[in-house]
């Protein structure tokens, strides 16, 4: 038997390696979950006179230290002055030195997301004219090289290990109590312990490194893991350790210690409780040690959002974990006591309540990370979750198969009872035949195995008393015999064809299992549908800033979020000629996915708070779908004016976005 399984076991590790190799590959900075969306001064922009600092919009508030945010002048010096300070929203900015001289400067900015990834990038703007610079690269490489790779392999060994940890304790309990006992069992749910407890160590020493330098000397250094303990990512790790140094390891010990040596049915049915209750808190903990830290704790709706990856996570254990350890029940149960009919039924009622369980709460958490149709298929996120889909529905058509063969079960307890009389039967003939015959004659073919166990039973027996000289003789018959017996009762547990068709279709389920872990995984790593359309839509340009065209006309993309269903996109405002005295004005609503938007109400104003003048309202008329416009909008004077846009998407939900433009 191990001759023909471990083939198909080293066949699923290379699978799985593949597979894990192919989607993390690209894991890297642009896997980040929060996106530049706006910039002041503009990527690329030429202005008139230096600005006084550099302000950047992302997508969703981000976490920054001293050196987040970083302005280089054309021979690399940097020219900010303090540290960068958040001025209102997602907007961080940071002081610029006075007087700086005409030519090409550098913004470089590296910061973590809401949600625990790191963000990087650079632009560049000029001031006067654009000239040389010796600023190469696009900034610091945050999330990448082997660090990233190393971080993103360490996610996937503690997901791997929370499913196996939770999953087979759950299917223990729930389906097959017996297993407490099976010492296979035992090993699977102490290594998913392990794997968990090892990974969140790894992930919370390469944290600091992955989140800044990217280097891989960088992750002992002290001083970053001190940062990291103070951020959101570093408590949700060390809660997540505490959790299994204490409650989880003494769940354990107690599920396959105390559990096992219980007799009495009253008491235990009481542990028996006791265990679902702490082990379902426990569980419920870990899940959580991801909920707060990850996709479920930043954006739309966080509060409904983390109960659901909580459950989401619970059922993806319940139902993956618990098939890997029916895997092993199947494969290395010993044959004295084999996983029956009636474990396999109740783990199949627990996996079809698990699927519904996903169902639901992966189609909230689709429609909060996506937002439209159209992101299914054009970001790398619907992508991967398109495959998602499909290895979920390719799983459930392969439990399909699984739930045919349990149907057709037959349990093994009955056929070894009846071999077992027909064993003995066989054994009193056989014993019959011996004392008619001198055991040399016809007899000898019929009846042979029972007159051989017979023999060397009486071997064993002869050897134990012959005295301490043939001791090691004895021991050694007698664990022939067990090997014997043992084989035996293997033969007779395997020779349900339909119990070896079930192990294949849980083989087979396992193997879909572990690549739909890998994709899993990688969209953990992918910036959401949502926030990758709204970056898309907000880079006209690709800072969404104000940016001047040769021919004076001045465009302004601000991207707005009045806080209600369907009430995010981009307002972009271009002014013609954007100089003192009449102008013509365009002001164009779009959605994220770039479509255009018709709103309620569209409102202007201009400030100029230099000279306190303002605010000057002006109310476009509405031309078309998305569209609105107004002539003769009058500047009185040249300045650096505020330019305001109220924005209503419905008769309670507005906001008002505004930016900073070089006018006359």
């Amino acid at each position: 038997m191990t001759r023909t399984i471990t083939p198909r076991l080293r066949y699923l590790v290379l699978l799985l390696l593949a597979v894990t190799g192919a989607l993390l590959a690209g894991a890297g900075p642009a896997s980040a979950h929060a996106a530049l969306t706006g910039s002041d001064p503009a990527q690329g922009v030429v202005a008139d006179k230096a600005p006084t600092q550099v302000s950047l919009t992302f997508s969703e508030k981000v976490a920054m230290n001293d050196d987040s945010l970083r302005v280089l002048d054309p021979r690399g010096r940097p020219v900010q002055t303090g540290s960068p300070a958040n001025i209102s929203g997602t907007t961080y900015a940071v002081r610029l030195r006075n007087g700086l001289g005409k030519g090409t400067y550098t913004v470089t900015y590296q910061v973590v997301s809401a949600d625990s990834h790191p963000v990087s990038g650079a632009y560049t703007f000029s001031i006067g004219a654009p000239s040389q610079t010796v600023v190469q690269g696009t900034g610091p490489a945050a999330g990448g090289g082997v660090v990233g790779g190393l971080y993103a392999f360490g996610r996937y060994v503690s997901y791997a290990g929370f499913l196996v940890l939770a999953g087979g304790a759950a299917f223990v309990l729930a389906c097959w109590q017996r297993g407490a006992g099976v010492r296979a069992l035992q090993r699977l749910v102490a290594g998913g312990w392990v794997a968990l407890t090892a990974a969140t160590l790894w992930l919370l020493l390469l944290r600091g490194s992955y989140t800044t330098s990217g280097k891989l000397a960088d992750v002992f250094d002290l001083g970053l893991l001190g940062q990291v303990l103070q951020t959101k990512t570093g408590a949700a790790l060390v809660s997540r350790l505490l959790l299994l140094a204490a409650a989880a390891a003494l769940f354990v010990a107690v599920l396959f210690g105390t559990y096992t040596r219980r007799e009495e049915p009253q008491e235990k049915r009481d542990l028996t409780f006791g265990l679902a209750v702490g082990g379902g808190v426990v569980a419920a903990g870990l899940a959580t040690s991801w909920a707060m830290a990850e996709h479920a704790s930043t954006g739309l709706q966080p509060g409904i959002a983390m109960p659901v990856d909580v459950v989401h996570l619970l059922a993806v254990a319940a139902w993956l974990g618990g098939l890997t350890a029916l895997l092993v029940a199947l494969y290395r149960a010993p044959a004295e006591t084999p996983v029956g009919r009636a474990a396999v039924q109740r783990f199949s009622r627990v996996a079809s309540g698990s699927v519904l369980a996903l169902v639901a709460t992966g189609v909230y958490q689709s429609w909060r990370q996506l937002g439209s149709w159209s992101a299914f298929t054009d970001t790398r996120y619907g992508q991967l979750l398109l495959a998602k889909i499909a290895l979920v529905a390719l799983l459930v058509g392969v439990a399909a198969l699984s739930r045919r063969w349990t149907a057709q079960l037959t349990d093994p307890a009955v056929r070894t009872g009846k071999a077992k009389k027909d064993r003995a039967r066989e054994q009193v003939t056989a014993s019959r035949a011996t004392r008619a015959d001198d055991g040399s004659g016809a007899g000898a073919g019929q009846g042979a195995g029972a007159r051989a166990d017979q023999k060397a039973g009486a071997r064993a027996d002869q050897a134990a008393g012959a005295g301490s000289g043939d001791f090691r003789r004895a021991a050694q018959l007698a664990r022939q015999r067990a090997a014997v017996d043992a084989a035996r009762q293997k033969r007779l547990r395997d020779a349900d064809p339909h119990r070896a068709g079930l192990r294949r279709s849980v083989l087979a389920e396992t193997g879909v299992a572990l690549a739909l872990l890998a994709v899993t995984t990688a969209l953990t790593q992918t910036e959401p549908g949502r926030t990758e359309q709204e970056a898309r839509a907000a880079t006209s340009a690709a800072s969404g800033s104000a940016t001047s065209a040769p021919s004076g006309a001045l465009t302004l993309d601000m991207p707005f979020d009045t806080g209600g269903t369907d009430g995010k996109g981009v307002v972009s405002l271009d002014l013609d000629p954007a100089r003192v005295g009449g102008n013509e004005m365009h002001v164009y609503v779009q959605r994220p996915n770039g479509r255009a938007f018709d709103v309620p109400e569209v409102k202007v104003s201009f400030t100029l708070a230099a000279k306190k003048v303002g605010p000057l309202p002006v109310t476009p008329d509405h031309i078309t779908t998305g569209h609105w416009s107004a002539s003769e909008v009058q500047i009185p004077m040249a300045g650096d004016w505020t330019v305001a846009v109220k924005v209503r998407t419905s008769d309670i939900d507005q906001t008002t976005v505004s930016k900073h433009a070089q006018i006359g």
